[in-house]
């Protein structure tokens, strides 16, 4: 009989911390809620910021720049670092493969530049006995780009009727559950599920919409509120804790124009999160009918905060569609799509290409600041969910201990009490930088190491209470995370001392994680004329 369990590790992409039903969301996710009823909900973990940071982090135990993932995967010099996982790292996949486990991922990959041809970045060289999913980061949901199969582009998979992304990733990991995995029952198996919802572009399903007719009428300020309150009242956050303003940006919903625009967004973004949690049901399924639910650990979170950036009319399609791949110039039935913001065009079909906007974004980061590139807590938070009925005795618990990315393959290895190999075929492998999440399961733990992070120039360091924090090209800001951690009473001029000697921590960090300074990052790119995407304006 196999003692060791197996482990499904689940990621979706731009979500904010409060949209599920068992993060005081709006959003229809039962059986999310029903995961965290019997399992635990942590209220203080991190991720990195950006999609394809946190997917080498969270698959390497490591900081991205170590992996060779300092921003994304493009071809762009420094400002992607290399842009591929890089051979001084070892993925999850790696580490479990080589202790009898069978490994399967179906899902967005995101960290090799090679987005074609198949090279040692890619998931069957990294680890993974099957794959299918998309190489790119993002897409539309009816046809994607770079569908790929084991190494074989497949898209045109999606030319088949029914085909929505979505639902895809969740039928072949329930498959690979039922089918793949009966020819090795004796075995335990990792499976990666790792969804492009609800990252843009805001494509979903008329009766997933329509379940959310009328759920967001309130309007984004009241329902900041009402979602603090949840968040309250179930324990996760502290009743001291104040909301954050609303983005200044952004209007009050009073004043709010095309609300009626406005509310579809929202509507769209919500039947995203639905119909993923849809797909975790088929998947929660699979498990029990081969009756492996009650030893597999079951992981959920997200990869970044909320995403704020607007699509705009009239941005290039030769960018999108040629260069980033990210979208497609007309639908499978040859009609043009429709790409940007425009408040004529109502999103959720093939055929439209937009996102929901800073308001939004600012409800599912509620009660925090900023978003999705940012590392102030609304950029970072992520919802936290294990499931392991064999290995949690204190089902429905909520756990305050904090903890990031890296400690994902530290806990893992933790549990299955696999090695962390110092060195992989041949070459030195990077000491793993997590800190395992294990102990928690029992009981909350009252302290752990300092947490770093960086992302374009943002960057932060938390130790203890305390987080030093700073929005670039900004100064210092310090919070203290126990008394304040919606982050709005900046500390640092009261305490300098604190300030230097956490800076300093930092920057040892850095240096010796590689992480490169932004200005001169910026200095280069301008010098060469490099042209940014519309969401990666400074």
């Amino acid at each position: 009989m196999n003692l060791r369990p197996d482990i499904v590790l689940i990621l979706n992409d731009d979500m904010g911390y409060s949209d599920l039903g068992c993060y005081g969301g709006e959003v229809h996710t039962p059986v999310l809620d029903r995961l965290a009823a019997r399992g635990l909900r942590f209220s203080q973990f991190y991720n990195t910021a950006r999609c394809s940071p946190s997917r080498a982090s969270l698959l390497t135990g490591l900081h991205p720049h170590q992996t060779g993932i300092g921003i994304l995967t493009y071809d762009s010099g420094p400002e992607g670092y290399a842009g591929n996982l890089n051979h001084r790292c070892v993925t999850i996949a790696q580490a479990l493969k080589a202790g009898g486990y069978r490994t399967y991922m179906s899902g967005k990959w995101h960290v090799s530049s090679n987005l074609r041809e198949p090279t040692d970045s890619w998931p069957l060289q990294r680890g993974f006995d099957a794959f299918y999913g998309t190489i790119i980061g993002a897409g539309s949901f009816y046809d994607p780009n770079t569908l790929t199969r084991g190494n074989t582009n497949v898209e045109h998979e999606a030319r088949q009727e029914g085909f929505f992304y979505t639902d895809a990733i969740s039928d072949q990991a329930a498959a690979y559950i039922r089918e793949h995995h009966a020819q090795h029952p004796d075995k335990p198996f990792f499976e990666y599920v790792a969804y492009t919802a609800p990252h843009w572009p805001l494509h979903a399903q008329d009766e997933d919409i329509a379940r959310y007719s009328g759920r967001f009428d309130a309007g984004w300020d009241q329902l900041r509120e009402e979602r603090l309150d949840r968040l309250v009242q179930s324990g996760l956050l502290k009743d001291f804790w104040k909301l954050s303003g609303r983005d200044p940006s952004q209007p009050p919903w009073t004043e709010a124009e095309q609300k009626g625009w406005l509310l579809r967004c929202m509507e769209v973004y919500a039947a995203q999160i639905d119909r993923m949690d849809q797909g975790i049901g088929r998947i929660v399924q699979a498990l029990e009918e081969t009756g492996r639910l009650d030893n597999t650990l079951i992981i959920f979170l997200a990869d970044n905060g909320a995403c704020a950036e607007d699509i705009p009319e009239g941005v290039s399609l030769e960018e999108l569609v040629d260069k980033l791949m990210i979208a497609r110039a007309n639908t499978r039935q040859g009609e043009p799509v429709h790409i940007g913001n425009n408040p004529t065009v109502m999103p959720g079909p093939e055929n439209t290409y937009q996102s929901y906007g800073p308001a939004w974004a600012n409800l599912s980061n509620t009660p925090f600041r900023l978003y999705k590139h940012w590392i102030h807590e609304g950029g970072i938070s992520t919802p936290l969910i294990m499931h392991w009925p064999r290995g949690i005795q204190d089902q429905g618990a909520i756990r305050h201990t904090p903890g990031y990315l890296p400690d994902i393959m530290a806990t893992l290895l933790d549990v299955t009490g696999l090695p962390y190999p110092d060195r992989w075929e041949g070459q030195a492998i990077a000491p793993l930088e997590g800190h395992s999440l294990k102990p928690a399961m029992a009981r909350d733990q009252p302290e752990r190491p300092p947490m770093f992070w960086e992302h374009e120039g943002n960057c932060a360091v938390r130790i203890g209470r305390w987080k030093l924090v700073r929005k670039y090209p900004g100064p210092w800001e310090l919070y203290d995370m126990e008394a304040d951690r919606t982050e709005l009473n900046d500390l640092a001029a009261q305490q300098p001392e604190r300030v230097r000697d956490m800076a300093a921590q930092y920057d040892a960090w850095a240096q010796r994680c590689g992480v490169l300074p932004r200005d001169k990052i910026v200095a280069l790119m301008r010098s060469q004329g490099v042209t940014r995407a519309f969401w990666e304006d400074e």
